[in-house]
């Protein structure tokens, strides 16, 4: 029996190893791929969307607190990739562990669900879940740039603001994506297919434009958000909020269309109020459709139960309200009562 015990707890901390190795290698591997693109906001680097916080938010919702010593290491590993391990690094390794925890917790007390169909569950993702969580890794990490001279403090608000929003875009983007592919469990019909190919395709060729042409038409995303959301819901308007996104990014970064001549404060504050924005208008309108839908099948499938227990009493009630010339099954008049 002690040796079957053992064997089980082997198993237990081989499994635990392997999912904390796994989720360090999601975050380091999200980290790596939000480093392709930065921005430079009073002498500091920053990133306009930041996916490991949503890997992290993510990971914490579908695992659980147990997620946490992967996160820590996944954000250690980053940061040995950006410089050298110093004593001032376990403060951004600690901000940057708590916030997603922060705000697995607070998603936790509110009963979050991760299937985001209802409008207080998108309402908590990105109150609760973004902007508020994403303040402790925000200004603990500015903080210490601060407190190790270097960044200057009157650059802290520009910087804080720019990484603050940064790590909330991750939470707003990234985590619906990941919780939707983790309860995935049909393919479309081949209806919807073929309407998701010409989303797909009008996307394609409307995105570019509206984020490279000079006279600003960034606007020109929204009908397509609206449409995704419509149809789709949260995949297909989350999809398109990330596509939308990931492309004014690298127009911001490269400096051209509706970002052409501005300085870096205004690229960062134009870039991420239209992320912030695109990715908010997503998730609650996706989150609204979708928990409408559900209120009307609730309601029809309630109706259908309705319309059974009557028919089921009707047919019970048929032999006691048979006309008084009837006959009963053996041919008879019923007598006198």
């Amino acid at each position: 029996m002690a040796g079957v015990v053992g064997i089980e707890d082997l198993r237990r901390t081989g499994a635990f190893a392997l999912q904390t190795l796994a989720v360090a290698g999601g975050y380091y591997a999200a980290g790596r791929l939000g480093l392709l693109r930065d921005m430079v906001v009073e002498g500091a680097v920053f990133t306009p969307i930041w996916p490991p916080t949503g890997v992290a938010v993510a990971c914490l919702l579908i695992l659980g607190l147990r997620a946490w010593p992967g996160i820590a290491l996944g954000v250690l590993l980053v940061i040995v990739h950006l410089t050298t391990l110093r004593p001032d690094v376990l403060g951004n390794l600690a901000g940057n562990t708590v916030a997603p925890v922060c705000a697995y917790l607070l998603l936790r007390r509110v009963g979050f669900r991760t299937d985001l169909s209802r409008l207080r569950d998108g309402l908590a993702l990105v109150f609760l879940g973004a902007l508020t969580s994403m303040l402790i890794s925000s200004t603990v990490g500015v903080g210490m740039l601060v407190v190790t001279d270097r960044l200057d403090t009157d650059s802290f608000w520009p910087v804080w603001l720019a990484w603050w929003v940064g790590d909330a875009m991750g939470v707003l983007i990234v985590t619906p994506l990941l919780l939707l592919l983790h309860g995935a469990r049909r393919p479309l019909p081949m209806a919807r297919w073929k309407e998701a190919v010409g989303l797909a395709a009008i996307a394609c060729v409307v995105v570019p434009v509206a984020t490279r042409d000079e006279a600003s038409l960034l606007f020109l995303a929204y009908p397509l958000l609206i449409w995704a959301a419509l149809r789709f819901r949260l995949v297909g308007s989350m999809l398109c909020a990330l596509f939308t996104s990931v492309m004014a990014t690298l127009a911001a970064t490269d400096g051209i269309g509706p970002f052409d001549g501005l300085t870096s404060i205004d690229v960062m504050i134009k870039l991420q109020a239209f992320n912030g924005t695109m990715a908010m208008i997503a998730l609650l309108l996706s989150a609204v459709v979708t928990e409408q839908r559900n209120t009307r099948r609730s309601v029809e499938r309630a109706c259908q139960e309705l319309v059974e227990i009557l028919e089921h009493l009707t047919a019970g009630d048929t032999p006691h309200t048979r006309p008084p010339g009837d006959t009963d099954e053996r041919g008879d008049r019923p007598g006198p009562p």
